[in-house]
């Protein structure tokens, strides 16, 4: 066979082997799971929940179906989120979350996905790490690489990787905080607490239920947190909606009226903490690190930043200049996409220790 026949042969050999495995970018979070695959853009974005029978332990709905279940569940089903914190909460469920969301990103005629980089937390422990390695391979995945979500989110935001100054990434979800500053495509300094905006419904919640003597549920705390709820002062602070639950004095259906006044310093509090977080951070870089975020600012990720005035109240309280990233939400899974094309720097900036990756075996998988 000649040279030419040969290449022609392997190009070919190539294109059907991308053609029936895939290659996908998971972001697997508290809230949410979402899956790009490498040249079909983002293929799930489901809620990271899962229904099951509380008679028999199966899991009888999972993401999209679950969340429509949830607060209005049978008897004898309950809707749980599997990770907690960013972590695995709940294994087998995981497992079989992720295998179902894998299964639906996959291609029509693709059974087996060849490699996938998942986003892990800042800190996160070596055995919640393995739970999540091992829930991928269960899932079908041949080769799994995991990087910090704090880097992935700078490269999504559009942070080159070779920029050799520093840059400031906030990274906002349902349940966590990370704070990540990233330098020569390497992570200086991160830090990531169990706080989110999951924190502001449960806040609206417990204040309803004490000051006003209804309980309501985590979509109605939501609708207030999106409609009325704001990091900032409102402009009106009249602005009223009617919410209906249960009161408490007479466990009967129930609604009363609530203004944006009211619900201000419930959600404030809670933004006030996250900030807070930001600024200890900051306050703890290296003058050189320090004198670069003084000129760049921040870049807000996650899809909780764009709760309202959320941008301006960190542009006041670190007197920096501040910007949420297109599209937000998926900051994350971009920058993971966009490690397929750069297998050198994702050797360097992978989170898998050698006792979990084979360097040379499984770098070598997002090299082809």
């Amino acid at each position: 066979m000649s040279l030419m026949s040969k290449t022609a042969a392997f190009t070919g050999l190539g294109a059907l082997r991308n053609l029936v495995s895939d290659s996908m970018a998971i972001d697997m979070g508290s809230e949410a799971t979402i899956i790009v695959v490498r040249g079909r853009g983002v293929v799930v974005d489901e809620p990271s929940l899962v229904a099951v029978s509380t008679s028999t332990g199966e899991v009888i709905a999972i993401g999209l179906e679950a969340q429509q279940m949830y607060g209005r569940e049978a008897r004898d089903v309950t809707v749980i989120a599997p990770l907690l914190d960013g972590v695995v909460a709940d294994f087998e469920r995981t497992r079989v979350m992720l295998s179902h969301f894998v299964r639906k990103a996959r291609s029509g005629i693709s059974h087996f996905s060849r490699r996938a980089i998942m986003s892990v937390l800042s800190g996160i422990t070596q055995v919640e790490q393995r739970a999540l390695l091992t829930a991928a391979e269960q899932a079908g995945i041949g080769r799994v690489c995991m990087i910090e979500n704090g880097l992935a989110a700078a490269l999504g935001a559009g942070v080159k990787i070779e920029d050799t100054r520093a840059s400031a990434i906030v990274d906002i979800s349902g349940s966590t905080t990370t704070v990540a500053i990233i330098a020569n495509g390497a992570m200086v300094h991160a830090r990531t607490e169990r706080i989110g905006s999951w924190d502001i419904n449960a806040a609206i919640i417990n204040h309803v239920r004490r000051h006003r003597g209804l309980v309501i549920g985590e979509q109605t705390a939501e609708r207030l947190k999106l409609e009325l709820a704001s990091a900032t002062l409102p402009d009106d602070l009249g602005q009223q909606i009617t919410i209906k639950g249960r009161d408490v004095l007479t466990s009967s259906p129930g609604a009363l009226e609530i203004t944006a006044g009211e619900v201000y310093p419930v959600a404030h509090e809670v933004v006030r903490k996250i900030v807070e977080i930001i600024s200890t951070t900051l306050a703890e870089l290296p003058a050189e690190v320090a004198a670069d975020i003084y000129d760049r600012g921040v870049i807000l990720t996650g899809n909780a930043v764009q709760f309202s005035g959320l941008d301006t109240y960190v542009r006041e309280q670190t007197r920096l200049p501040v910007r949420i990233a297109d599209e937000p939400r998926y900051a994350i899974v971009r920058g993971l996409e966009q490690m397929f094309a750069e297998p050198l720097w994702l050797r360097r900036v992978m989170r898998c220790g050698p006792q979990l990756f084979d360097f040379e075996r499984d770098v070598s998988a997002f090299e082809t």
